[in-house]
Parts: structure tokens; sequence; C-alpha cells
């Protein structure tokens, strides 16, 4: 969210490039990395990929209108705010540039001065012109503009360098966003510990879940029906066998057995689970089966490609997992 005090006024903007330069402010401002302005976005229905942002704050020309106001929601601002950064762009994309807040008396007052007028004082009939060669600009505007596009010419330099900082920070390793569950949107379940999302192997009948790098085809589609008291059903859809339930194998109780996804009903409360918060702020969520109370982990708590899921301790070397439900588009869901 947006820091008060911190935010930038879009009506300081006089060009396009300035208009994005105080987009990459607003960012920074809010604290947030590409990521997390997707998964906000998304949260309220807008569509703002990470590539479309960092396309968006590296170019010089307007964004388009749709692309803004889910952009500045997603920092943050409020009805209002969004308005100005509407209104500023509107003017932009119509007249190319545009008087910044509090130009326009300077420039009333500066004509004024320069006519040799005082404010309110009668007109005075101007002498018959010179003959000789017209005037040059006044030295002092002259330099003025000078200046202007010196400044403005930095400002696009300093923008671009920002623009490259921000896409090397954001693309560097580091902790990723966790998102927790939502009721009925299609997810890609993700370990915090190994960054690599839960998957079944296409071509196999077993149903065991492995974790698996989170670009690759993940199957199946993973969403989350609300069973209340905080309990969850984790609804699977296979491209192969359709509709199932994620759960523990035969329902075991024993640390050590394996998650599998299933049909639906053949377990009991080992198809229901308890996902849980953890940290301050929150730094993961535990998955945590009903029928045992123990935790969802890799298997001897390994961060490698195919390791297997299973229940385990939820303390001490060999616990659980922490895990991200990270939303994923609709028509990318099961792979």
């Amino acid at each position: 969210m947006v820091v008060e005090g911190r935010a930038p006024d879009p009506r300081e903007a006089r060009s396009a490039a300035e208009f994005i330069a105080l987009l990459r402010v607003l960012k920074d401002a809010s604290g947030l990395t590409f990521r997390e302005l997707t998964l906000r976005a998304d949260a309220v229905g807008d569509v703002l990929p990470r590539s479309t942002i960092a396309n968006m704050l590296g170019r010089t020309s307007v964004p388009r209108e749709e692309l803004l106001a889910a952009f500045v929601r997603a920092c943050g601002c409020g009805p209002t705010e969004i308005e100005d950064w509407l209104g500023v762009r509107k003017e932009l994309a119509v007249h190319g540039q545009r008087a910044g807040a509090g130009d326009a008396g300077e420039e009333e007052a500066g004509t004024e001065e320069e006519a040799g007028e005082a404010p309110g004082a009668p007109a005075l009939r101007s002498p018959e012109p010179a003959a000789g060669p017209p005037a040059g600009p006044h030295p002092a505007r002259g330099r003025f503009r000078t200046f202007l596009v010196a400044a403005v010419s930095l400002l696009v330099l300093a923008a671009a360098a920002v623009t490259v900082a921000l896409l090397v920070r954001d693309e560097q390793p580091g902790p990723s966003s966790v998102a927790g569950p939502v009721a009925g949107r299609t997810v890609q379940i993700r370990s915090v510990h190994s960054g690599l999302c839960l998957s079944e192997k296409r071509g196999t009948d077993s149903g065991r879940i492995y974790q698996v790098p989170c670009d690759e085809e993940t199957i199946p589609a993973f969403s989350l029906r609300p069973l209340g008291d905080d309990v969850w059903r984790i609804v699977t859809d296979h491209p192969d066998f359709g509709l199932g339930c994620t759960g523990i194998w035969d329902g075991m109780r024993e640390a050590g057995a394996l998650m599998q996804d299933q049909e639906c009903g053949k377990r009991g409360s080992a198809e229901a689970f308890w996902i849980e918060p953890q940290g301050h702020p929150v730094k993961g969520y535990r998955i945590r089966p009903a029928h045992t109370h123990l935790c969802v982990g890799a298997k001897a708590g390994s961060s490698k490609r195919d390791a297997e899921m299973v229940q385990m301790g939820c303390d001490g070397v060999d616990r659980g997992s922490l895990f991200s439900f990270d939303p994923v588009a609709s028509d990318a869901a099961g792979g």
C-alpha cells in the first residue's frame, strides 16, 4: 500500500516521460514487487501481468487507461487518486504535454513582467518598432528553456536507470510474496521452502503428489473448498481423470504417509485440511491433515524437484513445509 505522504501527485507531470517517472515513484512508495502488484490486481478482478508492468514503466508514452487504472489501484490508490491519474493521462494523450500544477499563474505573471506592465495598470501604446533585424529571444527566457530541456533529459535518463534497477531487483532471488486460500480460485500450491509447486506426474495413475518447477506443466488443477472452522478441501481437476480430492493415502495416520489425488469420499477426514498462516507478517501457510493434525511437506525436508509430498511432524528438523496458494489464470488451469 502507498505510504501516506509519499504518493506522487500526477498533476506535476508536464510530459509523458515525466508521467512515467511519477508512476515509478508510485511503485516505490507502494513498497510492492511486480509479483505482489499482480496478485493484488488479480484479487479485485484486474489483469496486470508482471511483464506488462515492466513494459509500461520502461516506455516513454502514456499507458492504456485500463492498464493505468489497474496499476495505480494495485499500488493502493483510492478512487479520487485514480481519477487524478486518469485525468492527467487523458490530457497527455490528447495534447502531448500539459501545464504542471501552478505553472499557469507563473506564466501569466512572467508575461506581465516581460511586457513591463504592472498588474492592473492601463495599457500603454507600444512605440513604433525600431528598424533593424528582429530581436532574438529574451536572454533570461532562453536560459530557462535550455535549463528545462536539460532537466527533462536528465529526468528521462534517471527514470530509465530506475526502471532497470527495479527490474533487476524484482528478478533477483529472494523471499517471494505468499497468497492465502481463497474459495473456488484455481491455484498453484507452492512450497515456500523450495520454490517448487505441487503436481502429479503426467502419464501415471497413482495420484502421488510431487514438487516440480512452477513454470512447468502442473497437474491436476487445484482449487479450495471451505468446509467450515478453517478446514478446507483441496479439490482437483485432472486432465485425464476428471474431478477428485487431495488426501492422505488410504487415510493412514503414520508420519511419512503419502499425499495423493484420488476420487472424493474414499478417505473421510483424511481429505480435509487445516490451512494455517504462520508468522507476522505471514511467511506461509501450513497444510495440516484434519485426521492426524500433522503437517504436509516434502519427504525428508527435501528442496529438490520430484520429492514426494508426505505428512510429517510440525516441529523439529523434519517438520512440514510452508505453502503459498498462488492464483493462476483460468486458461492456465491444469497446465
